[in-house]
C-alpha cells in the first residue's frame, strides 16, 4: 500500500490493550436512526436456548464492512461475514473460504484470477457469484470508509470474468495481497442491500454470507442468529447474544454472577489477577494467549537529542521490559524484542541481541560517547495518552528506573496528553517520545514495518517529510528501510523474503526509530461447561466453534 498519510484512525485502539474500553466514548453507537426494536435477551433466555450471551465493554460504531476500523465492529463482522480468504485457526497460515483455491498470479504480480465457490447465499437469499464479489470489492474501496484506503492504493481494478471467476489487477505488485483479502471489512455483501456510493453507508444493518445473520443491532446489546442455508459447517451453538458493558467493573461483576457465558475485552491487570484465580478454584474457566498486536516506544530522530543514533541506543538499553511486564502489566504480556510479533515465522529479537534488557553498563557507554554525563543529564520527555493508565505507570517505572540506575545521567519527564491531541499533534514533531500501541489492519509481517517505518518523501539529512513514520512521530528516513520495504511488497518467495524481514529487523535495532516494548496476552472468562473455548492471536474469539455441552 502507498499510503501517504496515517492518520490516528490507523491506531484502533487509541489506549493499552487492558483499557480498550475507553475507547467506547469515540465509537459510541448513536441511539438515533436504529432498528425498530429495542429488546435484549435475556441470559436466562439464552442459558437454556442454546445461544451464547457474550459480554464486552467494546461499543460498536459500525458494522458497516466498509466503513468499520475499530477491534468492537471486527470482533462482531468475523462471526457474520466470509472473505475470500480466512486463516486456519491457531495460525497466520492462509486458506481459501469463498474463494475455493488460493489465487493464480501473473509472472509480474499484478494480475489475480481468483475461483469462487459456488451454492453460496447471502442473508437475504441473493446468489453470490462472481459480480456479488467484485461489487462488495469495489463498494469497500469506492465508498470512502474508515478501512477504504487498504485495498483503493493498491487495487487498480476488480472484474468477474466468468460467473464463478474473480480478476484483480494490482497498481504495484504486492505480495501479502491475499492476506489483505482477509481483512473482515472485505466481506462479500449482497447487491441487493447495499449501493456503491462515498459515504452510502448502512451501520445498522448486515447482509453477507456469513454463519450467523444480524437480527439485532442497538446501543446495548447485537443479537445473531445462526444462519439455516449457511454454506459451510454450521455454528456449534444456536447463536449469540453480545451485552455491552459500561465498564470493565460491571464486566468484571459479570463473570463473578455468571450474567454472561462469555466475558472478553476488556479487563485491567488486577481483575485478570482475580478472575485467573477464581478459574483455578474452578468457578470459571479462563483462557488466556499472545495477541497480535505490539506496544512500542517512539522516539523522534529530528528533535535533539534523538538525532543522534547513539542517544537511542542508549535509551533501547536503559528499557528493562521484564520489569515493566511485572510492575505495571503484571505479568499478562511478553517482551517484545520486535515490531514484528513473535507469531510470525519471520520476527527475530534484535532488540535483545543488541541491548537485552535494563544494560546499564551499555547504556552508560553509549551516553557518554554522546557527551552526557550527570552534570549534563539527558532530559527525555515521554508522552502517553492520558486516558491509559498502563502507559502512565509505564512511563512513571522507566522513570523511577532511570533514576535508581543511572545516577541522574538520565531524566526521563512523564507528560500526559488526551488522547485527540496526542494523535493530532504527533505527526507535527512536538513529541520527544510517545507510548502507543499498534493494531494490523490484516496478518503479515508487512503491515507492522510499512505503516510504522516507511517513507513516501524526505532524506537523510532532513528525515521524513510525509510518510508512514512522519505521522507515527519518529520522522525516520533510511534509503536503505525504504529499499527493503519495497522488496518485501513485492517478493513472492517466502524464503527470500523472510531475509529481508531479517535484514529489516536489523536496521531497525541499529537506527532505533521506535522501541519494542511488549506484545500483550488476550484474555477471556467462560462458564463452566462452554466447549472449544479458544482464542486466536488473528481470529480472536472463533465464536462459531462454541458450544454449551450437555
Amino acid at each position: 500500500m502507498n499510503r501517504r498519510s496515517f492518520s490516528f484512525k490507523r491506531w484502533r485502539s487509541l489506549t493499552q490493550f487492558i483499557c480498550l474500553f475507553c475507547a467506547c466514548f469515540f465509537f459510541a453507537v448513536s441511539c438515533t436512526n436504529q432498528p425498530a426494536t429495542n429488546s435484549t435477551a435475556s441470559p436466562e433466555a439464552s442459558a437454556g436456548s442454546g445461544r451464547l450471551t457474550v459480554g464486552t465493554t467494546l461499543k460498536p460504531r459500525t458494522l458497516d464492512p466498509a466503513d468499520a476500523y475499530e477491534l468492537a465492529s471486527s470482533n462482531i463482522l468475523q462471526s457474520l461475514g466470509d472473505t475470500l480468504y480466512t486463516y486456519e485457526l491457531g495460525t497466520d497460515q492462509i486458506k481459501p473460504e469463498l474463494a475455493t483455491a488460493m489465487p493464480e498470479i501473473s509472472e509480474d504480480g499484478l494480475t489475480y484470477k481468483i475461483p469462487l465457490r459456488e451454492g453460496v447465499v447471502f442473508h437475504d437469499g441473493t446468489p453470490f457469484n462472481a459480480e456479488a464479489m467484485e461489487f462488495s470489492l469495489k463498494r469497500f474501496s469506492e465508498n470512502g470508509g474508515k478501512p477504504s484506503s487498504l485495498l483503493s492504493d493498491v487495487m487498480e481494478s476488480v472484474e468477474a470474468t466468468g460467473e464463478y471467476e474473480l480478476t484483480i489487477k494490482l497498481k504495484n505488485a504486492f505480495a501479502p495481497f491475499p492476506s489483505l483479502l482477509a481483512f473482515d471489512g472485505m466481506a462479500a455483501v449482497s447487491p441487493k442491500a447495499y449501493e456503491i456510493g462515498n459515504g452510502k453507508f448502512q451501520p445498522t444493518t448486515f447482509v453477507g454470507t456469513g454463519p450467523y445473520k444480524l437480527s439485532e443491532f442497538n446501543a446495548n446489546s447485537v443479537r445473531l442468529d445462526v444462519f439455516d442455508d449457511y454454506w459451510g459447517e454450521k455454528p456449534a451453538n444456536q447463536g449469540i447474544d453480545f451485552q455491552i458493558l459500561t465498564s470493565s467493573a460491571n464486566l468484571f461483576n459479570s463473570v463473578q454472577t455468571g450474567a454472561v457465558d462469555i466475558a472478553y475485552q476488556s479487563f485491567d491487570p488486577d481483575q485478570i489477577v482475580s478472575l485467573k484465580k477464581g478459574a483455578s478454584s474452578g468457578q470459571w474457566q479462563a483462557v488466556e494467549d499472545p495477541s497480535n498486536n505490539i506496544s512500542y516506544l517512539v522516539l523522534n530522530t529530528k528533535q535533539k537529542p534523538l538525532d543522534n543514533p547513539e542517544v537511542r541506543q542508549a535509551i533501547a538499553a536503559i528499557v528493562n521490559r521484564k520489569l515493566i511486564n511485572e510492575r505495571v502489566l503484571r505479568n499478562q504480556a511478553e517482551p517484545a524484542y520486535s515490531l514484528i510479533p513473535t507469531g510470525f515465522d519471520v520476527s527475530k529479537p534484535t532488540f535483545e541481541e543488541a541491548y537485552g534488557d535494563g544494560n546499564i553498563a551499555k547504556a552508560k557507554e553509549l551516553l557518554a560517547k554522546a557527551g552526557f554525563t550527570k552534570e549534563n543529564p539527558l532530559k527525555l520527555e515521554l508522552w502517553y495518552p492520558s486516558s491509559s493508565a498502563v502507559r502512565q505507570q509505564t512511563a512513571s517505572t522507566l522513570q523511577e528506573y532511570a533514576n535508581q540506575q543511572l545516577e541522574g545521567i538520565v531524566q526521563i519527564q512523564p507528560q500526559g496528553v488526551e488522547s485527540p491531541t496526542l494523535f493530532g499533534n504527533i505527526g507535527k514533531g512536538i513529541y520527544q517520545s510517545v507510548l502507543l500501541d499498534w493494531y494490523p489492519d490484516f496478518s503479515d509481517p508487512d503491515n507492522f514495518i510499512h505503516p510504522l517505518v516507511s517513507c513516501t518523501k524526505g532524506s537523510e539529512a532532513n528525515g521524513c517529510e510525509e510518510g508512514a513514520s512522519q505521522s507515527q512521530g519518529s520522522f525516520y528516513y533510511s534509503d536503505r528501510m525504504n529499499q527493503l520495504i519495497a522488496q518485501e511488497r513485492t517478493e513472492q518467495d517466502p524464503k527470500k523474503r523472510a531475509e529481508i524481514f531479517t535484514e529489516i529487523q536489523e536496521l531497525l535495532a541499529q537506527d532505533v526509530p521506535l522501541i519494542p516494548l511488549w506484545q500483550p496476552k488476550e484474555y477471556a472468562f467462560a462458564k463452566d461447561g462452554l466447549e472449544d473455548l479458544k482464542l486466536d492471536p488473528i481470529q480472536r474469539l472463533p465464536l462459531w466453534q462454541i458450544s454449551k455441552g450437555n
